[in-house]
């Protein structure tokens, strides 16, 4: 089975809008991959892809919604692909590699996550249990869970803080982790977390967010 038959489920249908992406990076594994160092982790960019495909697209999901998911996560694997010759496993392991550069992609479709996250907003909190309902939630908001209040909050947050969140809460990235995806120091992850934990629990009339996040992606 082909890999990017296996990161999608097997028999499912894989994302059609990364379509086009997706044959690139296939392409270019072909064509470029032969002289690569199989002992470099980054440039076993085959078994790269396959093993971490389906979470950078379900971040991408829980971020943007479904509709840009499969672009975003095609991207970043794209990025990954030209920038493997400068990863530095000293740093990052790949999957916090992966993440940093899914990061700066959405960050590129910040408009997309507002409306995603203002659509979560609208919706309020919870599901119906409904299979009708379900299925619309699901076409609608942007991340798994994200929804009512603590969408809007999310969404009022500055990037930098919302990114750090997001990584802790959705991709359960430690610190040092944020720290390396992201390019900034152990402190200053800390940092825009207080900042955005203390903000989200005054939205959210002193709830502690991180409880809500895990409950809604448990």
């Amino acid at each position: 089975m082909a890999a990017s038959d296996r990161a999608s489920g097997g028999g499912k249908q894989k994302p059609v809008a990364g379509d086009t992406h997706v044959t690139a990076i296939r392409a270019m594994e072909r064509h470029h991959m032969t002289g690569d160092s199989p002992s470099r982790p980054a440039e076993r960019f085959d078994e790269v892809f396959d093993v971490y495909f389906v979470e950078i697209h379900r971040y991408a999901a829980k971020r943007l919604g479904p509709d840009a998911a499969a672009d975003v996560a095609a991207q970043t694997f794209l990025e990954a692909f030209r920038q493997r010759g400068r990863y530095d496993p000293e740093r990052a392991n790949v999957r916090t590699w992966l993440y940093g550069i899914a990061t700066k992609v959405v960050g590129r479709h910040q408009r997309a996550e507002m409306r995603a996250l203002r659509a979560g907003a609208r919706l309020g909190p919870g599901r119906s249990d409904t299979e009708e309902h379900t299925e619309r939630v699901d076409s609608r908001v942007s991340a798994e869970g994200l929804r009512g209040e603590l969408a809007g909050a999310i969404a009022a947050l500055p990037r930098g803080q919302r990114d750090v969140l997001l990584l802790v809460a959705l991709a359960d990235l430690s610190h040092d982790e944020v720290a390396a995806a992201l390019g900034i120091s152990y402190g200053t992850v800390g940092s825009r977390l207080n900042r955005a934990r203390t903000t989200l629990r005054k939205a959210l009339g002193g709830t502690n967010p991180m409880l809500t996040l895990e409950e809604q992606h448990g």
